[in-house]
Order: structure tokens, then sequence, then C-alpha cells
């Protein structure tokens, strides 16, 4: 497809089982809002189904002559194998067949707030290098109450900061948006299937190679949280592994020594499963317990002899750069009052892993 031949905003929606969803996301497409002084981008809404066993295939049919009539174009490609193939797959075919000069990611269990397209269009069309996420409403709106607050409250700075942290991309997948030659740059998601963070691995490789990532202020996405959502199909240890990869390839390689703040189980477990290389610039742990202040800890599993030894230091005396991998909001701002006071500067001073 040539770029002369590329127009207008395609709406991405990988498709496994969501009839349960499906008429409330494909209904938020219907109802996209364009201001007096916008010129509206012609709409495609691009749909693939992977390997589904529910209505799914019913309810897209029946949306999709909808969606004709009021003038969007719909592009549906339906698989039928042994078992799906995943939503890096799936989504991966839904790029690949649609038209537009931008994609905007949907998720079936998800609903676009009316201006989304609107507001997120006009902030991509003068940023083609980055991914243009927006802040979202979660739903039921008590769950993962920590996450929502987190990923609305990132400063512009911090969106490309902490990338490190559990919680996965500093901008949630089904509020992307994003120039077509940024999926193209990429390469696409990845299509391991189950249990793969496509997400963040494009994430990921999108910053690497040098691209930026924005979030419209504006709540545009309601964010449904519910047990059969992909997410829960990511093993927490597969999330840790690629933090790890990620934050030694991108911050410790150009370190020559830094100390890790928290001398408890969630630092011992960062400084456990780096790199032998990025294990020796370990200068210290530091923490406030007491307990652990002024005695070292020694890496007992270690197959070196002797065995590595690290000092444990009160946080007053540590030495930046650090690693931090204490969760925040848990102390009642002790941790967070205790870091103030360093006047340290986040992403040269330290980076925060939690």
């Amino acid at each position: 497809m040539s770029q002369r031949e590329l127009a207008g905003v395609s709406v991405i929606i990988p498709v496994h089982n969501g009839a349960t969803w499906l008429d409330d996301c494909l209904a938020s497409v219907l109802r996209q809002e364009y201001s007096a002084n916008t010129q509206c981008p012609a709409l495609e809404v691009s749909v693939f189904l992977d390997s589904c066993t529910d209505a799914s295939e019913a309810v897209v049919d029946r949306w999709s002559a909808v969606l004709r009539n009021a003038g969007c174009c719909v592009t549906v490609k339906t698989e039928h194998n042994d078992k799906p193939r995943g939503v890096g797959y799936a989504k991966n075919r839904a790029v690949e067949q649609s038209q537009g000069e931008f994609l905007c990611f949907l998720d079936a269990d998800d609903i676009m707030l009316p201006t989304r397209i609107q507001q997120q269009y006009e902030l991509a069309s003068k940023h083609h290098d980055a991914i243009v996420g927006s802040r979202f409403f979660r739903q039921p709106a008590d769950s993962t109450a920590r996450y929502t607050r987190w990923a609305n409250t990132l400063t512009p700075l911090q969106l490309e900061t902490q990338i490190y942290m559990s919680h996965g991309p500093t901008v949630i997948m089904p509020t992307w948006f994003c120039h077509r030659s940024v999926f193209d740059r990429v390469g696409g998601f990845s299509e391991e299937g189950a249990g793969t963070p496509e997400d963040l691995i494009f994430f990921f490789h999108h910053l690497r190679l040098g691209g930026r990532v924005l979030r419209h202020d504006d709540e545009l996405l309601i964010y449904r949280y519910h047990p059969h959502a992909t997410t829960f199909s990511v093993s927490e240890e597969t999330i840790w592994d690629l933090r790890i990869r990620e934050i030694e390839e991108r911050v410790l390689s150009s370190w020559d020594g830094f100390t890790i703040w928290n001398a408890g189980k969630q630092g011992r477990r960062f400084y456990r499963s780096l790199s032998k290389e990025s294990q020796r610039k370990v200068i210290a742990f530091c923490d406030v317990d007491a307990k652990k202040v002024g005695s070292v800890y020694t890496y007992e599993e270690s197959a070196e002899r002797p065995k590595p030894r690290v000092p444990i230091v009160h946080f007053t005396k540590a030495r930046p750069p650090l690693i931090i991998c204490m969760k925040m909001e848990l102390t009642g701002g002790k941790f967070e009052e205790n870091l103030a006071s360093l006047f340290l500067q986040e992403a040269t001073d330290y980076h925060l892993f939690n």
C-alpha cells in the first residue's frame, strides 16, 4: 500500500469470544462526535475474529451493516484454527487489512467516549513519532484504584521514565492511537500467543527506536475490569523478566555503580534477577529498618566464591544513582517523604522499579 493511498483513521479491534462486550464496544464507535471546526477523518473499523466459539461473528456481522449505513468503512476477517492465535496475531492481522493513515486501538471489552477519535487524532496528527494514549475511567470504578490513579496522574516526563513499573506501559493499550509509521517501524506485535505481554514488548521496542509517548488528559475510554480479561493470562514472572532486561539495557548498562533502595524481599529479588555484570555494580542496599541497616546481605545462592556480599546502609547515606524497589502509597506517605528529603531527580538520580 503506497502512502498516498492511506487516509483517515482505522479502529483496530482484535476479537476472541467477545460477544458479551461487542455491542457496547461497536456502539461507541458509532457515537463518535466531531466539533464544527474539526475536519472529520474518514473512519474505518477493522475487526479480526480469532477462532471465536461464541456469538462474536454474528454480533460483528450485525454491527457491520449498521456502521456501513452510518458511513464507516468496515473490514472484517475471520479465522478458525484449533486454538486462538493470540492478541498480538489478531492485532497484526487487523492492522494489515486496514487502510487508515492513523491507527486507533480498541479492545472488544472496552468503550470509547464520544470525542476520543477527534481528540487523539488532533494530537497524533502533530506527532507522527508518538504513541498517544489518554486518561480513562475504570469500570467497576473501585477496581485497581492504585493502578488507575498512577496511570491517570503521570506527568509528561514520567510517561517515559516510569516505564519499568509492574503496571506495564505508562499509557494503557486500549487507549493507543498512532500514525501507521509507528506500527511499521516497530514491526508489529509479538505473535508468541497466550501469556505474552505483546503490548509491553511493542512499547519497549518503540521507545528503544526513539519513539515518544504522549497522553491526552481527557478521559476518553471506559476500561473494563473483569476476570476474563486477556491481561490475566500474562504471568507476573514474565513481566518481571521483561522489565529486568529492559532496565539493564537502557539504564544499568551506562552506570558504573548504583544502590538498591529496599533491603527486603523485593530489593533482594531485584538483585538476584540481575546479570552477574549488573550485580557487581551494586554498591549497597539502603533501607530504614534498624534491623537491616548496618548489616550485610550475602547472596547465598550464588555459585561465586567468595559469595557476593552487599552492605545495607541507612537511606540518608545512600549514594545515587538508585533503583527504587519500593511500592508507592503503601507507607502512609513516609517513603515518599523520605525520598523527597534527598532532593533527587527522577531519571537522573533514580529510577522506579516496583
